[in-house]
């Protein structure tokens, strides 16, 4: 059992840069694959970032690729989101998933954060 605990969201310009934050409980952080998810008003659930157990292996939706960096620190128990150069539609509510597999597949992720608000002002 895992739980996940997103932090840092918050309201900002275009352009801005923001960092979430994703801690999760239990000594065994470092076996799950982390996943970052987002679902905009009125939208499916999509992909945003994926990272292995290592942090070695990293894969990205193309709507941020180049602009979001995922990375984990297996001590702290903790998978971050780095959002650089953000746009308006990047607003969503974030969420972090664990799972077992390296997917795009929100369906892949066993456990889930409550989720942290972006909002993302022009």
């Amino acid at each position: 059992q895992v739980q996940l605990v997103e932090s840092g969201g918050g309201l900002v310009q275009a352009g801005d840069s923001l960092r979430l934050s994703c801690v999760a409980s239990g000594r065994t952080f470092s076996s799950y694959v982390m996943g970052w998810f987002r679902q905009a008003p009125g939208k499916e659930r999509e992909f945003v970032a994926v990272i292995g157990r290592t942090g070695g292996n990293t894969n990205y939706a193309d709507s941020v690729k180049g602009r979001f960096t995922v990375s984990r620190d297996n001590v702290k128990n903790t998978v971050y989101l780095q959002m650089n150069s953000l746009k308006v539609e990047d607003t969503a509510v974030y969420y972090c998933a664990a799972g077992a597999y390296t997917s795009t597949r929100s369906q892949m992720y066993d456990y889930w954060g409550q989720g942290t608000q972006v909002t993302v002002s022009s």
